[in-house]
C-alpha cells in the first residue's frame, strides 16, 4: 500500500511540475462545502448525485419554491397581489410541514416575511368601498 502511495504522489508531483494543473477550475479559491447537516447520513450520497445531476429532492424544490414566493413579495407593488402571494405562501408551507416529520425551517426569512405581513393591509374586495 505505501508503494503504491508513493507512486501516486511522485505523479502528482510531476503534473504539478508540468503545469497540469494550473487551469483548473476554482484555483486559488477556497473550497466550498455544502451544509448538508438537515440530510440523514443515509440519505447524502444519494441526494449529492441527484443535485450533481440537476436534480432537487423534494424538500429541497419546495424549500426553493417558498424562498422565490418570498421574494417575489419584496417585488410586489399592488396590496392584493401581495395578500393573495400570502395566502399561496401560507398553504405551500402549511402542505410542507403536514408531510415532514419536522417543520420547515425559515427562520432566516422569518424576520423579512413578519415584515413583509405587517406592510400588507389586509382587506377583503367588500371592505374596499
Amino acid at each position: 500500500m505505501f508503494n503504491f502511495i508513493k507512486i501516486a504522489e511522485n505523479r502528482i508531483q510531476e503534473a504539478m511540475k508540468q503545469g497540469e494543473f494550473d487551469d483548473i477550475k476554482g484555483r486559488g479559491k477556497p473550497l466550498v462545502f455544502e451544509d448538508n447537516s438537515m440530510v440523514p447520513p443515509d440519505l447524502r450520497l444519494a441526494y449529492k448525485m441527484l443535485k450533481n445531476a440537476g436534480f432537487l429532492p423534494p424538500e429541497l424544490q419546495e424549500e426553493k419554491e417558498i424562498n422565490n414566493a418570498i421574494e417575489l413579495l419584496s417585488t410586489l407593488d399592488d396590496e392584493r397581489e401581495r395578500y393573495s402571494q400570502i395566502k399561496k405562501l401560507n398553504l405551500m408551507i402549511t402542505k410542507i410541514n403536514m408531510t415532514r416529520k419536522r417543520p420547515i425551517n425559515l427562520e432566516k426569512n422569518q424576520i423579512y416575511y413578519r415584515k413583509v405581513v405587517e406592510r400588507v393591509d389586509v382587506r377583503t374586495p367588500d371592505q374596499e368601498k
